[in-house]
């Protein structure tokens, strides 16, 4: 059988989330949807460069999204370096799926992922939900399995992509 293998993953928030912990000089900054989304539009393109993921070109991609009916602008949780430039984003739907968690590479190593992931973990607890999901490709080269695990979340599906 071919295709890619794609594992869908939960974490359960049963108990409390711990705090995220930003690198020196990135902190979270609030959505401004026009103003922000090309920016975290090329931020996936380069992190999905090299495998792992997939976006569609900025024309079809931005309006695809903040068209979904699981889109919240106050579930994409973006972090900024010390320019104001975007180097993290966590985009999750309403349904407690974390959608896409993309580092800048040049940044990756420093504990952005984690800050990122748990920004969302806390968000969703605050809205009771019982547990958050996300998908990942089993051979994503960017260490993403390892990082969901460590925060957590198991495998509970798996399928297979042609």
């Amino acid at each position: 059988m071919n295709g890619r293998l794609v594992l869908r993953m939960r974490r359960l928030l049963d108990e409390p989330v711990s705090q995220p912990v930003w690198p020196k000089g990135i902190r979270i900054v609030p959505f401004e949807p026009e103003r922000h989304a090309p920016e975290i539009h090329a931020l996936l393109v380069a992190a999905y460069a090299q495998g792992g993921g997939y976006v569609e070109p900025l024309s079809i991609w931005w309006p695809s999204l903040k068209g979904d009916t699981e889109y919240d602008p106050g579930l994409c949780f973006i972090a900024a370096d010390e320019e104001g430039r975007i180097v993290g984003v966590a985009q999750c739907w309403t349904s407690a799926f974390l959608k896409d968690l993309a580092v800048n590479p040049n940044r990756r190593g420093q504990g952005l992922g984690s800050a990122l992931i748990l920004e969302a973990l806390q968000a969703f607890r605050q809205r009771g939900a019982p547990h958050v999901d996300l998908k990942v490709e089993a051979d994503n080269p960017s260490g993403a399995l390892r990082l969901y695990r460590s925060h957590g979340f198991e495998e509970v599906e798996s399928y297979r992509l042609d």
